[in-house]
């Protein structure tokens, strides 16, 4: 499922937390993790010591990735360290496919009022421009977050985004033995009470449903045996929050961008949202790109 595992850190309590989370799943999939820190450019860190121009966040990082590497190796997970310079958050989804890693992980911090992911703003960034699906967590004190999954959330709303995050869910649900919860959501919150008047509630739900029918035709493909299909009413993100706690989900596989319209959920503000609220584990994975 996966071969190798990009893990940015940053030297700060919640990204060393989400070292285990890697950890473990680096396990699971047999993976290599490489730790990277990047000296942020765009920052002033250049210092003199004993007459020698350094720099002080190279010094840094290289102090911090080789914290991580240790508790790696204490892991038993096979590993490198790296510490680049650039502007952190292109700068990793650069380096991501540069070298063609299939997944990067990153740590959030839900907070509410504007709110920021650790890193700064980079893993929102990250989640936005990168073509190497991410996952991000929540890593929320006194808690810990569950592997193997048993339970795997796959919204969909049958846009390309929704069904290559799809067939990423699947994949890693069949490598799991987990448990498929397929959705969709009818988002007649954003319909205005003369269309929704004028609709019957096959009409609103037609399109959800379908979307739901075609993933689960791929999970058949995977061979899953235990797949379970919702087709819900209300705000996306909210449903998928509240099925979070009703379904036991310990992880989310989404894609960030969707159709527009009445008939499709937004998934890529949905997936935004979903990463800054949900207590567990979320994998984004972007839309392909069309050739033309």
């Amino acid at each position: 499922m996966y071969d190798s595992i990009l893990l940015p850190v940053d030297g700060s309590e919640h990204a060393a937390k989400i070292v285990h989370h890697a950890a473990e799943l680096a396990q699971w999939t047999e993976a290599t993790i490489k730790v990277v820190f990047v000296a942020d450019t765009t920052r002033d860190s250049v210092t003199v010591v004993d007459g020698t121009v350094v720099d002080a966040l190279e010094q840094e990082g290289e102090t911090i990735v080789a914290d991580v590497a240790g508790t790696l190796e204490t892991l038993g997970v096979e590993h490198g360290t790296d510490v680049v310079q650039g502007n952190p958050a292109p700068t990793i989804v650069d380096y991501a496919e540069r070298y063609d890693y299939d997944l990067i992980v990153l740590p959030t911090h839900g907070r509410t009022g504007i709110s920021r992911y650790l890193l700064g703003s980079v893993t929102e960034k990250v989640v936005r421009l990168s073509d190497v699906p991410v996952l991000t967590a929540q890593i929320r004190s006194g808690e810990q977050l569950t592997f193997p999954y048993e339970n795997i959330l796959i919204p969909t709303d049958g846009s390309p985004a929704s069904t290559t995050a799809a067939s990423h869910g699947l994949a890693l649900a069949a490598a799991l033995d987990a448990t498929v919860h397929i959705i969709s959501v009818v988002d007649d919150t954003s319909l205005g009470p003369d269309v929704r008047s004028g609709l019957s509630a096959d009409e609103l739900e037609h399109p959800a449903s379908e979307a739901v029918v075609d993933v689960v035709a791929k999970a058949h493909e995977y061979e899953l045996a235990h797949v379970q299909t919702h087709v819900e009413h209300g705000s996306p993100a909210k449903v998928i929050r509240e099925s979070i706690e009703t379904n036991e989900i310990h992880a989310i596989v989404m894609g960030t961008s969707g159709r527009r319209g009445a008939d499709r959920v937004l998934l890529g503000s949905v997936a935004e949202k979903t990463v800054r609220s949900a207590p567990v584990p979320v994998i984004t994975v972007r839309e392909p790109i069309r050739n033309g």
